[in-house]
């Protein structure tokens, strides 16, 4: 319907019909059939794209995923968090087994070898300054760093060849070890040290109290302290360094951490007896009914080692040691930049000098 003016201001009113447009079913279901005349709805097109179907589109278009698109989350199973702690205790007392064993093997050896020294050189004068003479002082300290490098070598892949509570503390601090694995080897590692020590005693003639940790007449309680702190602190960050920190040189790992323990028994065999492990002190001490009144140090000053080791690795960690020498063998075990730039330096290496 249209109203148009005429010439003489009155209006005038006339219908115009619209063309037909075909209905949809939605305009079907709300018009009656008994309705003479087509509703405003009916003269439109009908619009074939609502709102709602447009943003669905912008949705899909944007990556947006329906809630019936998207994955579900699994419900949380219980049976599948007890099998997980019931594996991960399993592999805690594995580790514990291997730690036991191999103390045992490690000590049984170098206990062995150590009565074997002072019984062929009982006759053997003693140094000028009261300590045992140099050649003895080599023999054990071969004992001690070669049986570790063996035993280590054979019991990594089981528990980490540490035989050593310092070392666990070591690698607990340096983030290498977690705690709770920590709670399980220790105590193996003491038993071991006790069990080797009485099997020595037990099965080879001499006396245990020969081979125990003391110092020399010439060493006070304080420098004993501070070198079996020093002497520790050398072998936990040798064992960081080549066994925790992974490299090209992993695999040997354990004929570095043998030589570093020969060289340290080397500097404090004469001294303090070369302990740098309070399990190596306490087995002989108690199959040879015997503690001495310093004990104490051979426990603390192997600990204040293992807190220098694992804090200087940190530190250089903190600070991206591998960025200082380029060219090394990079944590994943793949040369980082195939050697091409100078040692210690950035400067790219001139391939004339190849």
């Amino acid at each position: 319907m249209t109203t148009r003016h005429k010439p003489d201001g009155r209006h005038h009113t006339e219908l115009r019909h619209y063309p037909e447009y075909p209905r949809t079913s939605y305009d079907q279901q709300n018009v009656s059939h008994h309705s003479p005349t087509r509703t405003h709805h009916d003269q439109l097109p009908h619009r074939t794209h609502s709102r709602s179907s447009r943003e669905s589109k912008r949705h899909v278009d944007e990556g947006y995923q329906p809630n019936h698109a998207r994955p579900r989350v699994q419900p949380f199973n219980h049976e599948h968090q007890e099998k997980a702690r019931d594996k991960g205790i399993k592999n805690h007392f594995v580790a514990a087994s291997g730690e036991f064993i191999g103390t045992i093997m490690f000590l049984w050896f170098a206990f062995a070898a150590h009565l074997m020294v002072i019984d062929q050189n009982a006759d053997e004068p003693l140094s000028r300054n009261g300590g045992i003479s140099a050649q003895t002082v080599v023999f054990i300290s071969l004992a001690y760093g070669f049986s570790l490098l063996v035993t280590a070598w054979g019991w990594f892949r089981i528990s980490g060849g540490l035989f050593n509570p310092a070392v666990t503390l070591g690698l607990c601090l340096a983030g290498q070890l977690p705690w709770l694995r920590a709670l399980f080897l220790v105590p193996s590692q003491l038993l071991g040290a006790m069990v080797a020590a009485a099997l020595v005693s037990a099965m080879l003639p001499g006396n245990m109290s020969s081979i125990n940790t003391t110092l020399s007449p010439r060493t006070s309680i304080v420098q004993g302290l501070f070198i079996e702190m020093f002497l520790t602190a050398l072998l936990i960050f040798i064992v960081i360094m080549l066994a925790a920190e992974k490299s090209k040189a992993t695999f040997i790992a354990p004929i570095g951490i043998g030589l570093a323990l020969f060289v340290a028994e080397l500097a404090g065999v004469n001294y303090t007896g070369g302990s740098l492990n309070p399990a190596r002190s306490l087995g002989p001490a108690v199959a040879g009914g015997g503690f001495p009144g310093y004990h104490w140090i051979y426990w603390l000053g192997p600990l204040l080692g293992a807190v220098i080791s694992a804090g200087y690795y940190r530190f250089v960690k903190f600070f991206n040691y591998e960025e200082a020498n380029p060219g090394q063998d990079s944590s994943g075990g793949d040369f980082k930049d195939g050697g091409r730039y100078l040692i210690g330096s950035s400067i790219p290496r001139d391939p004339g000098i190849d």
